[in-house]
């Protein structure tokens, strides 16, 4: 069964459940047009005050579809994500484990998005210890055969997937935030991530 997904960065919880579903091949969606505040370009962590958008910053070139849109390095928004997710998760339980290759995430500049995003998910399929081959999209189709997620997740709305609370390194003064990034899963969760997400409902 062909799913459509759209490219995160460093994706939600919930993208993971389709993105990792043994029914699916997978196709990422690298054609559309761009939408803007979007997890395309941002993903969401739990900080010490809540939840703590980190967006990336985006060259705006005039160019609309998504594998055409490019990264901007003008300010070192790497150093401030890393610092941001460092500061997150220091005291959470695997951290420590993870940190070396979450940082790698940052060590790269390509001058795309759907690169930059693709590397970031390379490196979190690592630490899952998940192996899934997907395709690129070849051209834009408005509809597709193929069962489309590329609305599906929305960061201004709540998930519709069914996830069970698990300990957050701040839930016990904030309370729980479902669908975070899936770096706060690694964190907290550690090597039991890739069971967590195989067990989601809808």
């Amino acid at each position: 069964m062909k799913a459509l997904l759209p490219v995160f960065y460093l994706p939600p919880v919930s993208w993971f459940a389709e993105f990792l579903n043994n029914n699916h091949e997978v196709i990422l969606e690298q054609y559309e047009n761009f939408p803007k505040q979007t997890y395309r370009s941002r993903a969401n962590i739990y900080g010490a005050n809540g939840k703590l958008p980190l967006i990336i910053p985006i060259h705006h070139n005039g160019k609309r579809a998504m594998k055409d849109i490019e990264v901007s390095y003008a300010e070192d928004w790497q150093k401030l994500h890393w610092k941001s997710i460092k500061n997150a998760y220091q005291s959470s339980p695997y951290f420590e484990y993870y940190e070396s290759k979450l940082e790698q995430i940052f060590a790269v500049q390509p001058k795309s998005l759907v690169a930059f995003n693709l590397n970031a998910l390379k490196v979190v399929l690592n630490i899952l210890k998940e192996e899934k081959e997907y395709l690129l999209t070849e051209e834009y189709q408005g509809t597709s055969e193929a069962i489309d997620f590329r609305d599906q997740f929305s960061a201004k709305k709540e998930t519709e997937y069914q996830l069970q609370d698990y300990y957050q390194t701040f839930s016990d003064k904030l309370g729980f935030f479902a669908d975070l990034s899936i770096v706060d899963l690694l964190c907290n969760l550690g090597p039991e991530s890739a069971t967590y997400i195989h067990n989601i409902k809808k």
